[in-house]
């Protein structure tokens, strides 16, 4: 059977034009001139006969038969080059994860020796970011989110629900105002972070209004919370899969038993065709088993 290809040389310079959305970035990755990535994605398009990339005066975007294309493409390069290296005698293969700060320290990294341990040959790259991967630009394989589920487009598979809760330090439950019941944390310091449940509607549940839920600092990350908080500086609404680790530990308790449900949960999110790579397929298996 005879294939239909398009000129090989040129999708290199594609490929990582639409990741990058820059000619120049493409060409300094693939130490070319701008000229010729620009030249290489124009010879594929004239060859396919349709418009891959949008040119404007300082940036470029895929059309949506390009966004497609790159898509699909990014796939073959990466089978390929597992191939190469397989035939070269190397196994290593690349997973790049895209998560949330606070979830990368908390759970994901302690346990990534974990994956090692049993996927040797595979490397997990991880980038954090609170906005939702570009699976084409970004160059990621697969996603970690706290939401809603909903991701158009996308598969997602729940990870994890979560629920929250107060959590201190031991050393707290002792002294000269000892945490015996949720009226004493009048006597304490409330720490803050900026997740959706937060002291205010923790406190009105528990029927606590001696309390000011506004009172204490206030940490843009959750790990910094939690990291004043195993210090003993004070209490803070612990969310239950970021601080598993640390109750488990005896770095943290939790000084009443009031939990209320998360509105969002962990969703294991990526393109419906990122499970065809193995090497994807076995991170994300590895994922839902420690969830578990």
């Amino acid at each position: 059977m005879r294939h239909r290809f398009p000129p090989l040389n040129a999708l290199p310079s594609f490929e990582a034009a639409a990741r990058h959305l820059s000619f120049s970035r493409a060409a300094d990755e693939l130490r070319v001139t701008h000229g010729a990535v620009s030249r290489a994605v124009r010879n594929l398009e004239d060859h396919l006969g349709v418009q891959l990339m949008i040119r404007a005066t300082r940036s470029v975007r895929l059309t949506s038969i390009g966004a497609s294309f790159a898509a699909e493409l990014r796939d073959i390069l990466e089978h390929l080059a597992a191939a190469t290296s397989a035939a070269a005698g190397q196994s290593s293969e690349i997973v790049s994860v895209s998560t949330i700060d606070s979830f990368a320290a908390r759970w994901l990294m302690p346990r990534l020796f974990r994956f090692r341990r049993t996927h040797g040959g595979i490397d997990v790259r991880v980038a954090t970011s609170e906005r939702l991967a570009d699976f084409v630009s970004d160059g990621i394989d697969l996603a970690i989110r706290c939401g809603g589920g909903q991701y158009p487009g996308l598969s997602a598979e729940l990870l994890m629900k979560e629920d929250h809760f107060p959590v201190c330090s031991p050393k707290l439950l002792k002294g000269r105002y000892p945490l015996r019941r949720p009226a004493d944390l009048a006597r304490h310091t409330l720490l803050h972070d900026v997740f959706t449940v937060d002291w205010a509607i923790w406190l009105q549940s528990a029927e606590i209004d001696n309390v000011d839920p506004h009172s204490g600092p206030t940490f843009l990350s959750s790990d910094h919370a939690i990291q004043a908080a195993v210090r003993g500086e004070g209490v803070v609404l612990g969310r239950s899969a970021l601080v598993a680790d640390e109750l488990a530990a005896g770095r943290l308790v939790r000084p009443f038993e009031l939990s209320l449900p998360a509105g969002f949960a962990y969703y294991v999110v990526y393109p419906s065709r990122a499970l065809k790579r193995p090497n994807v397929k076995a991170f994300r298996d590895w994922l839902m088993a420690q969830a578990r």
